[in-house]
């Protein structure tokens, strides 16, 4: 811990700082500070996401393919941000892995679904074509590894069975299948940034 009068590191335990004598911040402090400064980070997060949105479409629909893919997708951040934003992050994490999967998996002859399909789709089969999109997507992650050299030991039916039986588990199998997809997304698009210079 530092001193926010001085700068210099102080103990944890003290309560005023050795070197200047300025009272030390509370635990409760540095615990509200801490959230300020995730709440702070999930803002921009969010503001990034926005952005990414407006050039899309500014772009006619088209994505920028000459930058870097998303590699830090997490599982923690995605359930922080969705909850910030009512619900709304979750379909721009949608559109966002749809999107870097299609770039990253170019050329194997399929192409997963945008946000707009999937929304329309998902209410047409009252919810069934959500769980296919994972399935689907699941499936293409684990047919273009070895198109990278990796391996992956998940495929489009471990998803499907984490989403559909293990939601039997308090929901908890969504989340699952969930990280399973992050996961995969973020090794695919790093080693696509890597095989073309831009990792």
């Amino acid at each position: 811990m530092f001193c926010k009068n001085c700068g210099n590191e102080i103990p944890e335990v003290a309560t005023t700082c050795p070197n200047c004598g300025a009272a030390v911040d509370s635990i409760a402090d540095n615990l509200k500070n801490a959230a300020e400064q995730t709440i702070n980070s999930a803002e921009q997060e969010v503001t990034n996401a926005i952005n990414d949105v407006k050039d899309a479409f500014n772009n006619g629909g088209q994505n920028y393919v000459g930058g870097p893919l998303k590699t830090d997708r997490s599982l923690l951040m995605v359930i922080l941000l969705s909850i910030v934003t009512c619900g709304i992050y979750s379909y721009y994490l949608i559109y966002s892995l749809a999107s870097d999967v299609n770039i990253a998996c170019a050329g194997d002859g399929k192409e997963t679904a945008g946000l707009i399909k999937f929304l329309l789709l998902s209410i047409i089969t009252c919810g069934i074509y959500s769980i296919y999109w994972y399935y689907a997507l699941g499936d293409r992650l684990h047919e273009n590894a070895m198109r990278y050299g990796m391996n992956f030991t998940e495929n489009g039916t471990t998803v499907l069975l984490w989403l559909v039986i293990g939601s039997l588990v308090c929901g908890v199998g969504a989340l699952i299948a969930l990280h399973i997809i992050i996961k995969n997304t973020n090794a695919i698009c790093f080693a696509y940034n890597r095989a073309n210079g831009l990792a």
